[in-house]
């Protein structure tokens, strides 16, 4: 029986949810499968991936074949670098020992590039935040100043105020 893992979509319109199975190749995409192995939440920012590494593990190490999303979330949780890195270890090239090593490395950095990334997403929210309230504080003195100076007494006063006015004056009255 060829097995596939795939996503399982749930959710409502406009905000999809998924489940990552393993079912027959045969069966329809949200119809029967045979194990669930996590959820995939892409409305989140990071997208939220949840999976049980070693039956995932497990599966694709049988000859399970992941569809290409899939394929792309195995890489990004290590399934498929762990996989490649067993390979090493049954030709001989690798102990298990250092395939180990190999993945802790892999697997802390990623995680430090995944911190990285939420903590900058964070930063820039609040300073977007910020500069939202400060371009709201300036169109609130804005509006205050222009209604204060609607209210305002107005004053008729018909004498020139600067230089440049007294100047047009004075050359409108020579042109006549």
């Amino acid at each position: 029986m060829a097995t596939k893992i795939r996503l399982q979509r749930h959710g409502k319109k406009g905000k999809p949810f998924y489940y990552i199975v393993v079912a027959d190749a045969r069966a329809p995409r949200d119809g029967r499968f045979i194990e669930r192995l996590g959820s995939y939440n892409p409305n989140t920012n990071p997208a939220t991936i949840d999976i049980n590494f070693d039956k995932t593990f497990e599966w694709v190490d049988n000859g399970a074949q992941p569809t290409d999303t899939c394929r792309a979330i195995l890489s990004y949780k290590g399934v498929m670098y762990k996989k490649h890195l067993q390979g090493g270890v049954k030709k001989g090239a690798l102990t298990q020992e250092q395939a180990d090593e190999k993945f802790t490395a892999w697997t802390e950095q990623k995680e430090n590039k995944i911190s990285g990334k939420k903590e900058t997403l964070t930063t820039t929210k609040g300073e977007a935040r910020k500069a939202a309230l400060a371009a709201e504080a300036k169109k609130k003195e804005e509006r205050a100043a222009a209604i204060a100076a609607k209210n305002a007494p107005v004053a008729e006063e018909e004498a020139p105020a600067t230089e440049e006015g007294a100047e047009a004056t004075e050359s409108n009255e020579t042109a006549e």
